[in-house]
């Protein structure tokens, strides 16, 4: 208590909560690994849509397939299209949506106090929009052989934008995960040096203890000794 020692408790306390600060922050970027796993999960579908997307391409640009045949590509082109977009409206992270460029940055508090470079990482979640409009694959039309053509150098740079994308968010992820590790060894270092105070004032006052234990233990032992002096003193004087 600080009646015995209120500095010792003082630096206790500080401790306890950088401990169970620690604590938070990396829970927080375990959460944001898991909120990476979610946008990885979205961009890769679409890319395996763009996938689907290109390999139709190549079969509506030749002169293999009639207009009525390459009528029904497109037919699965517009429906991969709505899809595709679909995805990256819906992946979300609670409310929060990850691929649809109407969040400009993310933020993960990962440290203990308020400096915006040691204590949070930010990802620019603006780089990393997957919508049609974005990808530059919104009017992709496979009605035509043209368009079709057209279409294969279009979907090539959308692949190549949605590999970009995931490769952000692979080095977001191994870096929080550098983060959870660190984490971790700071909180063990915060509780053992909370726990050398604690155990520091538990044996200063258990040594307190058994020192009273003794002195009282022998303070009743010499007045029992005296008591028993007396009682035979009074009997051989009545004696």
């Amino acid at each position: 208590k600080a009646a015995d020692d209120a500095a010792g408790l003082a630096i206790s306390e500080n401790l306890r909560a950088q401990v169970r600060s620690s604590r938070q922050a990396n829970r927080n970027a375990n959460d944001g690994m898991s909120m990476v796993q979610v946008a990885e999960g979205g961009l890769n579908e679409i890319g395996n849509i763009i996938v689907r997307m290109r390999e139709l391409g190549i079969q509506a640009a030749s002169d293999t397939v009639g207009d009525v045949e390459r009528g029904f590509i497109n037919t699965e082109i517009q429906q991969l299209k709505n899809e595709s977009e679909r995805i990256a409206n819906v992946t979300t992270w609670g409310t929060t949506k990850l691929l649809d460029g109407s969040s400009p940055a993310f933020d993960f508090q990962i440290g203990i106090r308020n400096n915006t470079f040691e204590d949070r990482i930010t990802f620019e979640a603006a780089e990393n929009v997957a919508t049609l409009g974005a990808l530059g694959i919104e009017g992709l039309d496979y009605s035509q052989k043209d368009g079709a053509q057209e279409a294969l150098a279009q979907l090539d740079e959308a692949q190549n934008r949605v590999n970009e994308m995931r490769s952000n968010l692979g080095a977001l992820q191994n870096r929080l995960q550098s983060t959870t590790n660190n984490l971790l060894i700071s909180e063990e270092n915060l509780s053992a040096a909370n726990s050398r105070i604690r155990d520091t004032d538990v044996a200063e006052a258990s040594a307190d203890l058994t020192r009273n234990n003794i002195l009282l233990q022998a303070g009743t032992a010499a007045l029992a000794q005296a008591n028993q002096m007396n009682s035979v003193a009074l009997n051989l004087i009545q004696g």
